[in-house]
């Protein structure tokens, strides 16, 4: 572990090293004065950590040997050593909304929130002046740049895949600190309301463009089954008197007071042909008109009687 923290370094540490003759006297007369003056120095020289906390101390400007200390007391000696704190929980820092151009040149806020915490307290301390203030400033620059080179709309149907770009790029710069980022999250992007305003109407002309569609494909199979209706009704004529019968079933389950009859055509035609060949009794087309009326009487008796049934039922409900 020692080899892998001196690799990491970017400077020689000398904990190994052996103090200087100058700086053992230091100690001796610290060690002096810490005699005389307990048990009032006991109180200042024990640390109390906690079982996050872990402490790196330094005596006489050189890093102690044994690396970090903690959890629980320590000792230290007043006026020599100087002692460290350092934190291992995992702190959350909300990154400020950052004004960014991005590609396709628009000008939007966007912020997230990172959950970083501290593996090596030792590389935290030593490697960096203020490990958190370096962490927070690297975090808005690198949201920057990735949100730099998205398109507005990359950025807001694709947060999860900037967040994890974001959180690669910050694992790979801070490790070196001592630090190890754990999430990165988008939060929220904000564009100017004159943008808010053309892409809602953007997404409602497509919205009707979809529906019109829809309906043309409605209407289409609507129009192929009356079509098909049509051709049934036409080649036989009682089909459609069964309709009638049927509309009126209908009608008559409802609390209608108006009730319209259909009022059967054929009857107006052959009353227009009967006029028209009283010229010319005589002629094959009168004989021919004659055999269609009679055919045609017959079936609007059976018509007749179909409708007094119904008014029948009517009449009973």
């Amino acid at each position: 572990m020692g080899r892998s923290r001196k690799e990491d370094r970017y400077f020689a540490t000398s904990e190994n090293e052996a103090p200087s003759a100058i700086e053992q006297g230091v100690i001796f007369f610290s060690f002096i004065l810490f005699i005389i003056t307990l048990p009032i120095s006991i109180f200042l020289s024990l640390i109390v950590l906690s079982e996050y906390q872990r402490a790196v101390i330094f005596r006489c400007g050189r890093l102690k040997r044994g690396g970090p200390l903690g959890p629980g007391l320590i000792f230290r000696i007043p006026c020599i050593d100087y002692c460290v704190r350092v934190d291992l929980r995992t702190i959350s820092y909300d990154v400020p909304a950052q004004e960014i151009l991005t590609k396709d040149h628009v000008t939007i806020s966007l912020d997230a929130v990172v959950y970083y915490r501290i593996f090596d307290p030792l590389l935290a301390v030593i490697q960096v002046e203020d490990v958190h203030l370096a962490t927070r400033m690297l975090a808005q620059a690198t949201l920057r740049n990735i949100a730099g080179q998205k398109h507005v709309l990359d950025l807001m149907s694709e947060k999860d895949s900037v967040s994890m770009a974001m959180a690669a790029i910050l694992k790979t710069a801070s490790s070196p600190w001592g630090v190890y980022v754990e999430r990165v999250e988008i939060k929220d992007v904000r564009m100017p309301f004159q943008l808010q305003r053309a892409m809602a109407a953007e997404a409602e002309a497509i919205r009707e463009a979809k529906a019109k569609v829809v309906s043309a494909e409605g209407e289409l199979s609507a129009s192929k089954s009356l079509k098909a209706a049509s051709d049934v009704i036409a080649s036989n004529p009682v089909a459609l008197q069964l309709r009638y019968l049927q509309t009126l079933s209908l009608i008559s389950g409802d609390q209608n007071k108006n009730i319209i009859f259909p009022f059967p055509v054929n009857l107006i035609r052959q009353l227009i042909m009967g006029r028209s060949i009283e010229s010319s009794p005589d002629s094959l087309s009168y004989k021919k008109a004659t055999d269609s009326v009679q055919e045609d009487i017959e079936i609007n008796s059976d018509i007749d009687e179909a409708l007094e049934e119904a008014f029948r039922i009517l009449d009973n409900k």
